[in-house]
């Protein structure tokens, strides 16, 4: 008997056991570049990259196409999907809104003092940007304007922004990582 379990066990694992772990497929595209960001909004997948702009995949990456349209920078570090409305920074270009998933992007720069934004993020109402010179902005209206919400933050280059419930964090290039906890008027 401890014969033949042992036997199945061999034949179980022979059979299975090397097919059992995760398989990744590449998908049909958008192939080569610099993928810097993914996210999924309703049934949509968007991919930004640096230089190609932002891709679209309606069909679980089997087939992609550029959705371009309004951007005047390809070089798309960060996307971020509130509601119906989807948000891209541009290094260079600042912040791009569509409403239309993808179609057709808008830049939303008003008040903006730098156009280097890397990571984009949303607590609630409030969307925040980094940027790679001035520190972070802030909008509360969708970003039709923008303001600097405190300058007690010790670091001008914001590599990456999370949030933990109404903790805002920065992560600095060179400079560490800050908290805030009144959305971005003071750091520690």
């Amino acid at each position: 008997m401890k014969k033949q379990f042992l036997l199945l066990l061999i034949t179980i694992f022979f059979t299975f056991g090397f097919n059992s772990n995760a398989q990744w497929l590449q998908t049909n595209g958008p192939y080569g570049g610099n993928i810097r960001t993914i996210i999924s909004s309703g049934n949509n997948i968007f991919a930004g990259s640096i230089g190609g702009g932002v891709f679209l995949s309606t069909n679980n990456g089997t087939n992609w196409t550029e959705a371009n349209n309004g951007l005047t920078n390809l070089n798309v570090y960060s996307l971020i999907a509130s509601g119906l409305n989807l948000f891209a920074s541009a290094t260079g270009g600042g912040v791009f809104l569509s409403t239309n998933n993808g179609t057709s992007w808008t830049p939303v720069n008003n008040g903006l003092t730098s156009l280097n934004v890397f990571p984009l993020i949303i607590i609630g109402t409030n969307l925040f940007v980094g940027t790679t010179d001035k520190g972070i902005f802030l909008s509360t209206n969708n970003g039709t304007s923008w303001t600097q919400p405190g300058n007690a933050l010790n670091s001008s280059y914001i590599y990456c922004l999370a949030n933990s419930g109404s903790n805002l964090f920065a992560g600095t290039y060179g400079g560490g990582v800050f908290l805030s906890t009144n959305n971005g008027t003071s750091w520690t």
